[in-house]
């Protein structure tokens, strides 16, 4: 069985993020995982009713795991609390990873939904943290390999070692 993967939207050129672009990253692989039907195309936000464009948000005073505890808030820069409508974006994509068997994520980074490495700091000046989004921590909290969009060599190497692996038993 070949392994899948749920990929952001946004990286496969849906115009789906806060500001209505896409942030393509599709590759020779990722083409090829495409037309294997392994990739899950899906984006949280969406399928929670954010709309697009929408106002940029990020968490305040913690990550995606303490927003996912009520730690922390996530916050439009307009002042609106939307964190309630992120934890729903969060469990969502669980729900669509968990439907398809997916075994890992490919995620943009910098998002309070995706961010698996980077999250903004809440400030709204532009100024990155380490630190994960909502979705990236729930995912890897329920066993799904979460990687990031600048991570897709590393992303093709555990998915060929896991195919290779499951193919000799």
């Amino acid at each position: 069985m070949q392994s899948k993967i749920l990929v952001s939207a946004c990286l496969m050129g849906f115009k789906v993020r806060y500001n209505g672009s896409e942030k393509a990253a599709l590759q020779e692989t990722l083409a090829r995982w495409e037309q294997e039907k392994r990739l899950v195309v899906h984006c949280p936000e969406l399928a929670a009713g954010l709309v697009t464009p929408r106002p940029p948000a990020e968490i305040i005073a913690g990550n995606g795991n303490d927003v996912m505890q009520d730690k922390a808030r996530i916050v439009e820069n307009t002042g609106q609390d939307v964190t309630a409508q992120y934890q729903l974006a969060a469990w969502l994509a669980l729900a669509a990873a968990q439907k398809e068997k997916c075994c890992a994520a490919l995620l943009t980074d910098g998002s309070p939904t995706c961010g698996s490495q980077l999250i903004y700091d809440g400030t709204f000046t532009g100024r990155q943290i380490n630190g994960k989004g909502v979705a990236a921590a729930l995912l890897e909290a329920h066993g799904i390999k979460v990687f990031s969009h600048q991570q897709i060599p590393q992303l093709i190497a555990w998915i060929e070692a896991r195919d290779r692996d499951e193919d000799s038993v």
